[in-house]
């Protein structure tokens, strides 16, 4: 089945349920009037800068120009997990980018040799979607994690400051803060394989069908997604909270926040 294209007129056609969304929070008086169309806007601008972008790289099938879409997605990610935290504690931007381009090219290595072998390595067609995938899920985990964290350390400083004074190193006193940090974040990842075919359909597989994907290879193409979100913000997550627990102690081994 070949895939139904959109033109300008489509968008604005489909833009009338955003009319209704608006009309209703007017009579409803919702106050969401503005945050409706500003979203909608916002949307509309920013995905026909990326499809053009993204097109203008994929014409270009360049491994220089691959790789600086990604890094440019990855600066972006850090910046808006980052912005997401409590700005006191230094480094925050460093750790969470570091973190995330470990976790981002550990997996992409592993799919990319073992699993889906593209011709040449750098296939935009792979490389980008995958990245993205991977850059977007990780960096909602990377910002649970560092808010849990942060706010574990400033609510729990007596209790930290206790198992410090009983001997207990920087890193044992926070140990059970970062775990629950790391659960927290990997929580939306895990409920969403619990569910996913039962209860909700993910965007991915959605998309593979209306595109006119064989449902199985759309279904195998959607578990392998699934499986390297979790890997990826995994990874993510223990770096960035292990990062983060050597910045809040100064050299004397002292809370800093």
């Amino acid at each position: 089945m070949d895939l139904i294209q959109l033109d300008p007129i489509d968008l604005v056609i489909s833009l009338g349920l955003i009319a209704v969304a608006i009309g209703l929070s007017v009579t409803q008086r919702l106050g969401l009037s503005w945050s409706i169309a500003r979203s909608t806007i916002q949307t509309i601008v920013q995905l026909l800068v990326v499809g053009y972008f993204l097109a203008a790289a994929f014409a270009f099938d360049n491994p220089w120009a691959v790789l600086l879409v990604v890094a440019i997605m990855l600066t972006i990610a850090a910046t808006v997990a980052r912005n997401r935290v409590n700005k006191r504690i230094p480094q925050i931007l460093p750790i969470v980018w570091l973190s995330l381009l470990i976790s981002t090219t550990l997996t992409l290595v592993y799919i990319n040799l073992l699993v889906l072998q593209p011709k040449p390595w750098y296939e935009p067609q792979y490389f980008i979607p995958l990245a993205g995938i991977l850059l977007g899920n990780a960096m909602n985990g990377a910002a649970i994690s560092l808010e849990r964290l942060t706010s574990s350390l400033n609510n729990s400083r007596l209790e930290i400051e206790t198992h410090l004074s009983l001997g207990a190193t920087p890193q044992q006193a926070v140990a059970l803060y970062r775990k629950e940090a790391i659960k927290a974040a990997m929580i939306p990842n895990l409920n969403t394989m619990l569910v996913v075919g039962v209860v909700t359909l993910p965007g991915t597989f959605t998309g593979q069908l209306l595109s006119g994907v064989y449902p199985l290879t759309a279904a195998l193409y959607q578990m392998l997604i699934l499986f390297i979100q979790l890997f990826a913000t995994l990874i993510t997550t223990v770096l960035v909270t292990q990062g983060i627990s050597r910045q809040v102690f100064n050299s004397a081994e002292q809370l800093k926040i």
